[in-house]
């Protein structure tokens, strides 16, 4: 997993396919970062992914429930169709901020 840490906010580039197994590993390092860094911001970049089951809707509501008790955020960004119709019927999108790209 790759990830990136600027001031207060952390941004999470994730895999091809956020699975149990991927979402095992996000829930322990990205807990870890928060906690280290003082993370206010976790920002998903969707750049790659074209999968995502539960165990992934699971990893983005768990930092949610985190960040919001300590007065934080959660963004998606590069989000592509399949993934915003995941989201969408997920329920997700009520709770996490998706930064969508104007057209020019």
């Amino acid at each position: 997993m790759k990830y990136q840490v600027q001031e207060n906010s952390l941004t999470i580039f994730l895999p091809r396919e956020v699975d149990h197994h991927a979402a095992e590993e996000l829930k322990r390092e990205v807990d870890e970062m928060i906690e280290r860094n003082h993370i206010k911001i976790v920002i998903f970049d969707f750049q790659e992914t074209d999968f995502m089951d539960s165990s992934g809707i699971g990893v983005i509501m768990g930092r949610y429930k985190n960040l919001y008790l300590m007065g934080g955020e959660v963004w998606a960004i590069h989000v592509n169709e399949r993934m915003k119709r995941i989201l969408i019927l997920s329920g997700v999108t009520k709770i996490l901020h998706v930064y969508e790209e104007e057209a020019i």
